[in-house]
């Protein structure tokens, strides 16, 4: 995927279908300029938290796919790629906004962009070194964005309605996790030539030049999940050679604790630097431990192990039985779980992590910045 010919025959294929459709859809699919007059698209970046099926279309691995049972088995009744048993955060968050379900980028026959595309990838990170040539990284997922959205979008609307429709548009980004868990699931040494800040100063780089070039090109409105405690994912915390005591893997924790500073402060500081800039933060980490460990607060009966896997806490990442481990149990009820397997959320729980980022209070343990998703989508 990450090969220049591969990404070429994408963006190839992309204008082809555009040129030989953009007069042609149904109603409900595409709605004129003028009905979408006070609509804001959405556009979503990132990884498997937020990918609808972007990987189903790449030439990667099973570790990187969910198009397979038992994914997608309570909502959509089939596997369409989203790491979960149901609909992700992104999912919700589009129907709050009254939008329809945003669609994967690279599935085909998806030319039009007026309600905004998912580029999210499963395994991505900010750095393109991140599980290299598996995943759509974030760099060339701004790149799609630039080269083929932007340019239908002058083409359709005209460079005066496109810049005010991109300035419309919701930018949400669920990104860093795979640059930090990568380093304990491969056998890394970059920690051995970088601090802990400087790695994570790297990675908080890369993230800046996405945000300004998007912002660059007439966006203003931004959306942000921060990281978990990721140690304590079921597949992480397995790693933790205490894990017999159900212990998080602490140096995996302090890599999220030490970016979400970083990505907290750079927002602040961009919001100074960059005209009519707006960003929410919704503070997965807080609200993600919280369900974690008191699950009947929130109505679930398991907080730490996974519905789908195998081994202790269901950690091993063998969901589907499509992976290294073929061996894997699945829970009876999802709903009763936090966690779908060993790395993603049930369908239930992302649900209630939606609603919180949809309407929670700004500045608060939930929202750290001045908006929540509604005020982005709605009231700017």
């Amino acid at each position: 995927m990450a090969r220049p010919s591969s990404v070429f025959l994408i963006l190839f294929l992309h204008a082809v279908l555009n040129s030989s459709t953009s007069s042609c859809g149904s109603r409900s699919e595409h709605p004129t300029t003028k009905h979408r007059a006070h609509v804001a698209p959405f556009f979503i970046f990132g990884d498997s938290f937020l990918d609808a099926g972007n990987n189903n279309y790449i030439n990667t691995t099973t570790l990187d796919q969910a198009n397979f049972w038992p994914y997608g088995e309570t909502f959509f009744k089939f596997p369409t790629g989203r790491f979960s048993d149901g609909r992700l955060v992104s999912d919700f968050i589009a129907e709050y906004a009254k939008l329809p379900l945003i669609p994967p980028f690279l599935k085909p026959g998806n030319p039009h962009y007026l309600n905004g595309v998912n580029f999210a990838s499963a395994g991505a990170g900010a750095l393109v070194e991140t599980f290299q040539g598996s995943v759509v990284d974030l760099r060339t997922q701004l790149s799609y964005y630039k080269k083929v959205v932007v340019t239908w979008l002058r083409r359709k609307l005209g460079k005066v309605e496109a810049k005010m429709t991109l300035s419309r548009a919701v930018y949400l980004f669920s990104i860093g996790s795979n640059d930090y868990t990568s380093l304990f699931l491969t056998n890394s040494t970059v920690l051995n030539t970088y601090s802990k800040s400087e790695y994570v100063g790297i990675v908080i780089g890369n993230l800046t030049t996405i945000i300004s070039d998007i912002h660059k090109r007439g966006g203003r409105k931004f959306g942000f999940i921060n990281l978990p405690a990721l140690g304590c994912l079921p597949g992480i915390r397995i790693i933790n050679p205490d894990h017999n005591k159900r212990g998080c893997l602490e140096e995996a924790s302090l890599l999220a604790k030490l970016h979400n500073r970083a990505l907290y402060n750079l927002l602040r500081e961009l919001e100074k630097q960059l005209k009519e800039f707006k960003y929410s933060v919704f503070n997965l980490n807080i609200n993600l431990r919280q369900r974690m460990n008191h699950p009947s607060k929130y109505g679930f009966k398991e907080g730490k192990g996974a519905c789908c896997g195998t081994g202790q806490l269901r950690g091993v990442y063998s969901c589907g039985g499509k992976r290294l481990v073929k061996e894997f149990q699945v829970c009876e009820n999802p709903k009763e779980y936090v966690f779908w397997d060993s790395y993603h959320l049930t369908e239930r729980a992302y649900k209630q992590l939606a609603d919180e980022m949809w309407s929670g209070e700004s500045n608060t343990n939930s929202m750290q910045g001045p908006y929540n998703l509604r005020d982005l989508f709605q009231n700017l």
